[in-house]
């Protein structure tokens, strides 16, 4: 997938820097998926903490995926843009109260549970309402994803989930409640995997934990496994779609479901990251001791991954075909961590010159700010 002449030329005339996505790629990205889904009878939730855009949620929605919200208020978009309530799991190691009740009155399917208290506060509020709530246990298996440490969620020292040792404990409270169902079991070990090995590893530890509750007569129907399939980041035009098939084959193979068993998963950034590109514009070519800057007038608080991630993307300059030269590639924030890239080979750039950062469809215009009072980037989409 390229820019091709005619769209880059239409670009000259937009304010940058924006948004640009690519919903033919999104659409075909959701047809790789979900015949994948359809073939293993597998069923999914898409995460909209990667990108709540309402024209990228109309597509997933009408691919028939259902909604994996973090917040309260995700819980509410996905009711009011039309995903079924009973495709909705609510997670997150800190619901409020006025989150809980939104999706109790909402009557979503599941919330994943992450400790305790939470599942005593969701009991108290559902009797209140006098009405019964489906919990999955989010479980803390202590695996490492080989990731970035800010987006390992599934190692003990991580916030997420419920330990082994908090069984015992977790399973008298759910015993003793009159206004929760217990489900089924949680994962999610991290975001942006690409050693697809560690999801063996995650399925032999499933495998193992959901026999604790088997021996003690739970009827564990829902197992969820959670996202974390990375995406290509540095060469997103040769793999602009993720190899779903070795994904889920290596899962059909080794994790172990009962008959009555519903295996379900919550895919982000695996499906919105690619056919997200962030333009803009270079304001100036800075050369200073030997070192050329290329100075964008997109910056951090349009796509904030390469300052808190040290995340890397694939940039490329749209309006040079010159000789290649070495460049760091700066926002004009005022914070020595808005970088996009360090010694980034490009085509010899000049001011107003038009420069994509690709792979920006995910935790990208999502994250967007208003740091130093600059302006929110504005969204375009591909005509189909």
């Amino acid at each position: 997938m390229t820019f091709p002449s005619s769209l880059t030329s239409s670009f000259a005339s937009f304010e940058t820097p924006f948004y640009y996505y690519d919903l033919c790629l999104l659409q075909k990205t959701l047809n790789v998926y979900t015949s994948c889904i359809n073939n293993y009878n597998y069923h999914a939730h898409y995460a909209f903490k990667a990108n709540a855009n309402n024209q990228i949620l109309e597509k997933i929605r009408l691919a028939g995926l259902g909604a994996d919200c973090v917040s309260g208020n995700e819980v509410a978009l996905a009711l009011k843009c039309g995903f079924d309530p009973q495709k909705i799991v609510f997670a997150g190691v800190g619901k409020s109260d006025k989150e809980i009740l939104t999706a109790l009155k909402g009557k979503i399917f599941s919330f994943n549970c992450e400790s305790v208290p939470e599942i005593e506060v969701i009991e108290a509020l559902a009797a209140q309402l006098g009405v019964s709530a489906s919990v999955t246990l989010r479980i803390n298996p202590d695996i490492d994803a080989h990731t970035h440490k800010y987006i390992s969620t599934g190692r003990a020292q991580d916030k997420f989930g419920i330990s082994p040792m908090m069984f015992d404990k977790v399973w008298s409270v759910l015993e003793r409640s009159k206004h929760l169902r217990f489900m089924g079991l949680h994962f999610h070990i991290g975001s942006q995997i690409t050693d697809i090995s560690v999801f063996k590893t995650l399925c032999d530890r499933v495998n193992e934990l959901q026999q604790w509750f088997v021996n003690r007569g739970a009827k564990v129907n829902v197992i969820n496994l959670g996202g974390g399939l990375g995406v290509d980041y540095k060469a997103p035009f040769e793999h602009s779609i993720p190899d779903f098939d070795s994904y889920f084959a290596l899962i059909h193979k080794y994790l172990r479901v009962a008959p009555w068993q519903e295996v379900h998963f919550e895919p982000g950034r695996s499906l919105v990251a690619q056919c997200g590109f962030l333009l803009s514009r270079i304001l100036y070519i800075k050369r200073d001791r030997g070192v050329k800057f290329v100075i964008l007038d997109a910056g951090m608080n349009d796509l904030i991954r390469p300052a808190l991630y040290g995340a890397h993307h694939h940039i490329v300059n749209l309006s040079s075909q010159g000789r290649k030269m070495r460049y760091h590639v700066v926002g004009p924030v005022c914070e020595s961590s808005d970088r996009f890239g360090k010694s980034i080979v490009l085509p010899e750039s000049k001011r107003g010159d038009l420069i994509s950062i690709c792979s920006c469809g995910a935790y990208g215009q999502v994250m967007s700010m208003r740091y130093n009072q600059r302006d929110l980037a504005k969204a375009y989409y591909s005509q189909e």
